[in-house]
């Protein structure tokens, strides 16, 4: 009665709750947004999906589930009337169970309803009102049954048939498991002399064969390969024993017939069973290749729509792209405390034209490279990045541009780029280069990894190369092979002979133990034709012919020589080949050591476990090469900021431009004042002695006036313009230079004087004047050279200023040159203890004869005659004096100079109060003041040829100067080369080191964290 009672309540509860829950489900809750059915199944732990979640949450209230391990308490508004009907319970089966009264159990049974009852009564007060907690649950779930119509949205989903389809043919898949398993079973049991052998070691695979057959296609793919492989040593053995089981050799000339049928019957039973055994690998081969190609479409659909929501989310890069950064940056770097460059990378070096080129585009899945036929076309080192992609794409480290390697032209224009590239980094003078050209290429079914192809060695240097062009091959092979964890992929060429063969003795003093060394023979379709003895090529394979060891050893076919072949061609060509040639029929080539597809396959897993091997290792080593490196910027540079070289000519570059834009900052009265004095400066002695001394040798003031006249009209025809650019230009750059020196304080950095230097230089040489400005000043100093109208007397009296300051410049020029010609006077002999050369004794004496001759003749012209050289020189032969007479002319020159200079600044004096004789035009006057006439000119042209230059200057040539210097900050820092030149010092470097070293470090702990993900 219990249990029917118990049954009663539990129905009438579920009912309750089913019913009675104050909300409205049109659709299963399991079928709502899972974040609204987490918040509002919280509490709930049942993992049954077909149970209704309310259901499971009464079921936690009501009173037949599992009792609690103690006791609960009593309801407060129940009070004790709970405990005391379970006692009274508790006594009446108590009393029956004594009594053993059968009209007591009738009152049990109406007891424990009425307890049932009330229990259930309590609990279902107990419930939640789960009405209240409508909110939690969104509207739009409320609203979706009526905005989706579900049948339709059933029948719209494909049917199983139409998903099996996509699927591979399992079912003919393990058909051909089932004729393989049972082909390998039929040849090992039908043939008597394997099966003890057989036998013998069936017991110990049968475990290992259930293993694999419980795993499904992977484990009878494995399981195929080891009955291969046993079958393999299985003919060994035959042939082993058919060998052992041969008599010695009968010396009579009628052998037994018997011997020989044996013979005959055991050979065509050995050379059966490698048939069969070809069939069966190759069979086995082709299954894998249609695996891998479903296999290869299925992931590039996957990659494809993972491709699709890149743009949604972050880029995250893949293992092998972390990797391959950490070498482009290790590329770069110069490594300092012997921190090494030690990571792994597949080393692809062999003899020229052996055919690497071609093993890495058939790694690569694309001709890639640029072909010639014979002719070096791999010049410098060429990284390639392999990795798998949605899309068969190819693109450089520094360039954006993607390389559709599926299509033609972008094929060609790929080439095309790696040759422009190889002939840039090549030097002049030189034929290969060290520079590492990175390419990366991504596509569907690649295996990942790195490798390096290196310009192949060559054993004579032709014409056309460079002397040292073998050395630099060597020492390039050298570097990247003596990585002791790089793995070096050796191509030999097979269709030549292997004792020309250069690059095995090479590989061999760098891996002598062959470590890390896979040895792949190409060209073995034209070796098989030319080689007179097959067993040749499998010496080689087998490691008996060359020097050197290897891990493995692999054959290839790199197609017919036709530089049009696609790579689809080419390995149909080497499939046909290996199953038609008679290297696999007779057993010297084994399988898995043929064709590149298990070359990639085995390179790539070499790669990946040197890598998982060396890695951590390598980022210990750059962690305590960073530590050495802070240590030693502490203790050198406490107080200055970590700079590399990039952030020193960022600061180097702001302030030269600042120093620029100080120029602007000159007054024009400065700018007036310099380019004036510089300018003349620099026409003082042409118009000294070009226009003044020869005008002031006529006799008569129209003459000097016409004189001055015609040699200024020549002067500022061809010269005076250009003198005063070069000054203008001149006056630029030094005060350009002058401000960058000022520029210098307590904050400036010597570092940067080198980098300025060359800034400053670079932009004058290519800062060219405006050819325009010359016809315009030419004509502006023409016009104020004609002006001879002086104004006023303070223009006079400044003229005459002028005047005097350079006529007394010239003479305190012409006596010191005197001088310097006669030697020291009587005083300073006297006093210095010093006398005349034998030189200045003769000019003295001549000086002193041609003084008497100019006081003599105070109006003497300029020029002596030929009949008073030859007194001068007559007199000083008579007192024993033997003299020149260019010597004569030359001191006379001197001389006169100095006469008519003195001359000039009495006359000078004298026209100070000429004024009002001037402005009469020097009428009833003897005081001609023609000379200061000609200064003024000369004053008025400078001041105005000052003012035009200055204008130039502010308006245009400062700017063009700041947009020349500009440019030449640009192309400084695009130039590498050249910030390594001009930015300099052990901080430099330091810094630069830090710099590369932490870049490392970091790109490599996040390598090493996406490897153990990977694992």
């Amino acid at each position: 009665m219990l249990r029917v009672g118990s049954s009663a309540a539990r129905v009438a509860c579920r009912n309750l709750v089913s019913s009675n829950m104050g909300v409205r489900f049109r659709l299963p809750l399991q079928k709502l947004h899972p974040l609204s059915r987490a918040i509002h199944h919280r509490y709930s732990g049942n993992g049954n999906p077909h149970r209704t979640p309310h259901r499971t949450a009464a079921r936690y209230f009501t009173s037949m589930s599992r009792l609690p391990m103690r006791p609960s308490k009593p309801p407060p508004r129940s009070g004790g009337h709970r405990y005391q009907q379970q006692r009274n319970f508790w006594v009446a089966s108590l009393a029956a169970r004594l009594l053993r009264l059968r009209y007591i159990l009738l009152g049990t049974a109406v007891g424990g309803g009425y307890t049932a009852k009330k229990t259930y009564e309590e609990w279902k007060d107990m419930l939640p009102d789960f009405s209240e907690y409508n909110w939690v649950i969104p509207d739009f779930v409320w609203e979706l049954s009526d905005q989706i119509d579900l049948d339709k949205l059933a029948k719209a989903l494909p049917e199983m048939e139409e998903i099996a389809k996509l699927l591979p043919d399992f079912e003919k898949i393990g058909e051909n498991f089932t004729f393989l398993k049972s082909l390998l079973s039929s040849e090992t049991s039908g043939d008597p002399a394997l099966k003890a052998t057989d036998s013998s070691a069936g017991a110990g695979h049968d475990a290992s064969d259930k293993q694999y057959k419980k795993q499904g296609l992977l484990g009878e793919l494995i399981l195929i390969q080891q009955q291969i492989q046993r079958h393999e040593e299985e003919v060994r053995r035959a042939a082993a024993a058919n060998s052992a089981r041969s008599p010695p050799q009968d010396p009579s000339p009628n052998p037994n017939p018997s011997t020989q049928t044996r013979k005959s019957s055991d050979k065509e039973k050995i050379d059966q069973l490698q048939e069969e055994l070809l069939r069966t690998q190759l069979k086995y081969q082709r299954m894998l290749e249609r695996l891998e190609k479903e296999n290869k479409e299925l992931r590039k659909v996957v990659l494809q729509k993972d491709d699709k929501g890149i743009h949604q989310r972050k880029v995250k890069k893949s293992l092998i792209d972390l990797y391959s950064e950490v070498l482009d940056i290790l590329s770069d770097y110069d490594a300092n405390y012997n921190t090494q460059d030690h990571l792994p990378r597949v080393v692809v070096v062999g003899d020229q034209s052996a055919g690497k080129t071609s093993v890495l585009e058939m790694i690569a899945q694309a001709r890639i490279f640029p072909r010639g036929s014979g002719e070096m076309m791999t010049r410098s080192p060429v990284k390639v990045t392999l990795s798998e992609g949605p899309h068969h794409v190819a693109r450089f480290k520094d360039s954006g541009r993607e390389f559709d390697l599926t299509k033609e032209e972008d094929l060609a224009a790929l080439r095309h780029e790696i040759e422009l590239r190889m002939r840039k980094s090549v030097k002049e003078g030189q034929t290969v280069s060290s520079e590492t050209i990175s390419l990366s290429v991504k596509g569907p079914g690649i295996q990942r990894m790195v490798l390096v192809d290196l310009p192949g060695v060559i054993s004579t240097v032709t014409a056309g190369m460079a002397t040292d062009t073998k050395e630099t091959i060597f020492s390039i092979s050298k570097a990247y092979m003596q990585n002791p964890n790089a793995i070096i992929l050796c191509i030999q060429d097979g269709s030549v002979d292997a004792e020309r063969s250069i690059v095995t003795d090479l590989v061999s003093q760098m891996d002598p133990q062959g470590k890390r060394t896979i040895f792949v023979l190409t060209k073995v379709d034209l070796a098989e034709k030319n080689l007179a003895s097959p067993s040749r090529i499998q010496q080689i394979v087998e490691g008996k012919l060359f020097p050197m060891k290897a891990l493995g050893y692999f054959a290839v076919v790199t197609g017919k020589g036709s530089t049009g072949e696609s790579i689809d061609a080419i390995k149909d060509y080497e499939e046909d080949f290996f199953q038609n040639s008679r290297l696999l029929r007779d057993g010297m080539l084994k399988a898995h050591q043929v064709t590149t597809k298990n070359l990639s396959l085995a390179v790539s897993d070499c790669f990946w476990k040197m890598v998982r091997e060396s890695v951590e290792q390598q980022a210990d080593v750059f962690k305590a090469s960073r530590f050495n490196l802070e240590t030693e910027w502490k203790n050198n540079y406490p107080r200055l900021r970590e700079l590399d070289r990039n952030e020193l000519f960022e600061k180097a570059k702001n302030e030269i431009l600042d120093e620029v834009i100080s120029l602007s900052q000159v007054t024009p009265q400065l700018w007036e004042s310099i380019l004036q004095k510089k300018l003349w400066e620099r026409v003082s002695t042409h118009v000294i002695e070009n226009i003044y001394l020869p005008a002031a040798q006529t006799m008569d003031s129209g003459t000097f006036n016409t004189t001055v006249d015609i040699k200024l009209k020549q002067w500022t025809d061809k010269q005076l313009p250009h003198k005063a650019l070069e000054v203008a230009w001149e006056t630029l750059q030094e005060e350009f230079a002058r401000f960058m020196a000022e520029y210098k304080g307590k904050d400036q950095d010597d570092i940067f004087d080198k980098l300025k230097e060359a800034v400053k230089d670079e932009s004058i040489k290519r800062h060219k004047w405006n050819e325009r400005a010359m016809d315009s000043l030419r004509v502006i100093q023409h016009n104020a050279l004609e002006d001879r109208s002086i104004t006023d007397k303070p223009q006079w009296d400044a003229a005459i200023q002028f005047m005097e300051e350079t006529l007394q410049s010239r003479l305190k020029d012409t006596e010191s040159v005197i001088r310097d010609m006669v030697g020291p006077d009587w005083k300073q002999r006297w006093m210095n203890w010093i006398n005349r050369t034998p030189e200045q004794h003769v000019r003295n004496e001549t000086k002193n004869e041609l003084d008497r001759l100019l006081k003599l003749h105070d109006d003497h012209t300029a020029y002596l005659a030929n009949d008073e050289v030859t007194t001068v020189r007559k007199n000083l032969e008579g007192r024993g004096v033997e003299v020149d007479p260019v010597l004569i002319k030359d001191t006379w020159h001197q001389l006169y100079r100095r006469h008519f200079l003195q001359k000039a600044l009495t006359h000078c004096n004298l026209c100070k109060r000429g004024f009002y004789y001037y402005q009469r035009h020097f009428v009833d006057s003897e005081l001609e003041c023609n000379d200061v006439v000609l200064f003024w000119r000369i004053q008025r042209m400078l001041v105005i040829t000052a003012n035009t230059l200055r204008q130039q200057l502010t308006n245009t040539e400062v700017r063009r100067l700041e947009k020349n210097v500009k440019e030449v900050l640009d192309d400084f820092g695009e130039d590498m080369e050249k910030k390594t030149q001009l930015i300099t010092g052990r901080r430099v470097q330091l810094a630069e080191d830090l710099k590369k070293v932490r870049e490392i470090q970091e790109k490599l702990e996040a390598f090493i964290e996406a490897l153990h993900k990977e694992k």
